[in-house]
Order: C-alpha cells, then sequence, then structure tokens
C-alpha cells in the first residue's frame, strides 16, 4: 500500500485528498484568477475617476471579491457539489448566503491564524499554513452546511433509526 493510499484512508484526511477537495480547489484557483481580472479592470478603467486612490482601490477589491465569490459559488454548486443537489432543497438565495459566511469565517480564521503563527514563523510561511487549515475548514463548513452534507446524514440516520422520530436535527421535509 502506498502512502497516499494510506493517507487516503483517514477519516479526514482521506476526504479531502479525493475528487471534491481536488475541485474546491481548482473553483478557488478560478476565483483567483477572476478577482484579479476584475481588481485591474475595475481599478484600471471602471473606476479610474474615483479620488483618492485608496478609495478607489477599496472600492476595486470590493467588486474584485463580489463577482470572485459568485464566480466560486456558482462553479462549486455547478461541479464540485453536482451531486447533493437533487437530494438538498436549500433556496439559492440562501445557499448562497451560507456559502458567503462560510468564506468570511475562513478569512478570519487565516488572518488569526496567520497573526498566530508569526510569532514562530515567518509571515510569508505562517499566511502560507494559514491558507491552508482556513481552506480545509471552508471545504469542511460548506460540505456539510452550504451543500448539505450534515442534512443528508440526518435523513440517513432517521431511516436508520426510525424508533427515534424527530429527535435529530430540523423537521423532515
Amino acid at each position: 500500500m502506498t502512502c497516499c493510499e494510506r493517507l487516503r484512508q483517514l477519516p479526514l484526511l482521506g476526504r479531502l485528498l479525493r475528487h471534491r477537495f481536488i475541485k474546491f480547489g481548482i473553483v478557488g484557483a478560478s476565483g483567483t484568477l477572476v478577482n484579479v481580472a476584475v481588481l485591474y479592470l475595475a481599478q484600471e478603467t471602471l473606476l479610474v475617476a474615483i479620488t483618492p486612490p485608496s478609495l478607489r482601490l477599496n472600492l476595486s477589491l470590493a467588486v474584485a471579491i463580489f463577482f470572485a465569490t459568485i464566480n466560486n459559488f456558482l462553479l462549486n454548486r455547478a461541479w464540485t457539489w453536482l451531486d447533493r443537489q437533487p437530494h438538498v432543497h436549500t433556496p439559492i438565495l440562501l445557499q448562497f448566503g451560507q456559502y458567503t459566511i462560510a468564506c468570511w469565517l475562513g478569512i478570519a480564521l487565516q488572518f488569526a491564524l496567520t497573526h498566530a503563527f508569526t510569532s514562530h514563523l515567518h509571515y510569508l510561511l505562517a499566511n502560507v499554513l494559514a491558507i491552508i487549515i482556513a481552506s480545509i475548514a471552508n471545504f469542511v463548513l460548506n460540505d456539510h452546511w452550504t451543500f448539505g452534507r450534515l442534512r443528508l446524514l440526518i435523513r440517513r440516520w432517521r431511516r436508520q433509526h426510525p424508533q427515534h422520530g424527530d429527535s435529530l436535527g430540523p423537521p423532515r421535509r
């Protein structure tokens, strides 16, 4: 058995090394490209008349992050978690809100971890480590909350344990 095969058998790490996490990473990379392209377009053409330059940069960043977030949500919904759509009946706007909250929690975690790690590591290494941890947390949160793995597990548990009724989780649909 190879090292990769052994790692895939570990509960959390194994799930991350499978296809869904790789898709999540590819979508994240596409979001980075969208972010950079929109930032450049907004900063250099669309918002060029806005002064002072710091205000223009802040507005450009907000627009870039907004479009990258929409890009990532739609691609993750349509590709990374496509298999869940028939089973998860969350309205798209609510799901987008959940996705956005998960992203902001990931950003906050990255920020906090980068600061915590800089007391022991170079700030660039600290940031890369924080990005990796925050990305995993973001994936797990989106997998369980936004794209419904938790609801699917609750439904499966209810089917396997009908004697417990509705004692677990939200009401049945």
